[in-house]
């Protein structure tokens, strides 16, 4: 709907991907559900089987308006990006990004602060492919160099990281792989594309959870990769071969949520600034790990490198044991206990990350609960916390 290439993020997530001929001059594109698509002749048959099929109807499989419209969307989000392809689910997303540049015999070196889901493909089906996974320290920067091997063929970052949230000196990474012709991918689901573009700083795959912020709602279940320049191709041939596909009905509450994403961010962003520093002053916190605070590791990077935070953090207790920190956890009310973030509900569950480490560990060894900040009002959260900070208090001192 949008021919302009000026446009603000918060513009685009409105406009990108409205195609006139994708809406038929209604606001959204409709919902279109097909399995077979129908041909008017053989010859017409034929010819589409020979032609390029991407954004062209030809089977079920290989997406309709709806799912094109949600990709369009995606990728016109990442300035200098090729496009984007969609799947089930963000560990989908990872799997058929990882290979598309993953061959046997090649090495994986992963962030060692990923996603477990990430983790658990890499030590599994990418070890049965013959494929070697090294993991390192969130904090190298310039110092993976001294890593890279005659079969490194892929970097994977994600940052900040999974559950502790250090953020890593992307552009310094990248700057080494481009030297080595090494592909780069990053799990962008934190900051999305409005916080951190990540194609435009060279990254070579970006991904995204979508049922975070893109969906925004808790209730679906979608991923996506954008792929840089010259590396779509590949992307796009290796889902289909896996058979990728998303339900039209999930790639619509895709969009739906994506036309809000930009104000929800906003919101997610004050709450979670407000309630991590109000964190930060309570006597039985140790640590908070916020990007945005000094104190998180990678700050300096965060600061230089992103355009703002959103909703997900963790803390450490200042003592007490499991039990306290699940009184702490079942007192809460406005928290949900529940898996997955970026709705607009808050959550709270305890981590211990130190069992998804290989080559990493916390200075600081209080129990942690991760946070996501939702859109409810910022001192009913509050509230809730101190409720459970007594509740923790109590269990602490048993």
């Amino acid at each position: 709907m949008n021919d302009r290439d000026d446009t603000k993020p918060a513009t685009k997530v409105v406009t990108a991907g409205r195609r006139k001929e994708w809406t038929s001059g209604i606001v959204n594109p409709p919902v279109w559900r097909a399995s077979t698509i129908l041909y008017d002749d053989v010859a017409h048959l034929r010819a589409a089987a020979g032609r390029d099929t991407h954004h062209r109807l030809f089977y079920g499989r290989r997406g309709t308006p709806t799912q094109w419209s949600l990709a369009d969307a995606l990728t016109e989000l990442e300035p200098g990006a090729e496009g984007t392809f969609l799947y089930p689910s963000g560990v989908a997303a990872v799997a058929a990004a990882l290979l598309a540049v993953l061959s046997p015999g090649d090495e994986l070196l992963l962030v060692d602060s990923a996603y477990d889901p990430t983790r658990g493909f890499a030590t599994g089906l990418l070890r049965r492919f013959g494929i070697t996974t090294s993991f390192y320290d969130p904090m190298i920067g310039t110092g993976i160099a001294d890593l890279i091997g005659p079969n490194t063929r892929a970097i994977f970052m994600e940052s900040p990281g999974s559950l502790t949230f250090e953020v890593q000196d992307i552009p310094a990474i990248v700057a080494v792989a481009k030297a080595h012709g090494i592909a780069t991918l990053l799990d962008n689901t934190w900051a999305t594309p409005l916080f951190f573009p990540a194609i435009a700083r060279g990254i070579d795959y970006t991904i995204l959870a979508c049922t975070k912020y893109v969906v925004g709602h808790s209730d679906a279940m979608l991923g996506s990769v954008t792929a840089g320049p010259g590396r779509f191709a590949a992307l796009r041939d290796t889902s289909f071969q896996l058979g990728q596909h998303v339900a039209p009905d999930d790639a619509f509450l895709g969009s739906r949520g994506l036309r809000t994403m930009a104000v929800r961010l906003r919101q997610h962003q004050e709450s979670a600034l407000a309630i991590a520093g109000w964190l930060d002053t309570r006597p039985e916190v140790s640590a908070v790990y916020h990007p945005a605070l000094p104190n998180c590791p990678g700050h300096e990077n965060f600061v230089r490198d992103f355009a703002g935070s959103s909703g997900l953090f963790s803390f450490a207790f200042a003592g007490g044991d499991d039990a306290a920190r699940t009184a702490f956890i079942d007192t809460l009310d406005l928290f949900g206990i529940g898996y997955s973030w970026g709705g607009y509900e808050s959550l709270a569950i305890p981590i211990d990350p130190q069992r998804h480490r290989s080559v990493t560990t916390r200075a600081d060894t209080g129990l942690l609960v991760r946070i996501q900040v939702g859109l409810e009002d910022t001192s009913d959260l509050i509230a809730d916390l101190e409720r459970g900070f007594a509740a923790w208090g109590a269990a602490a001192t048993v």
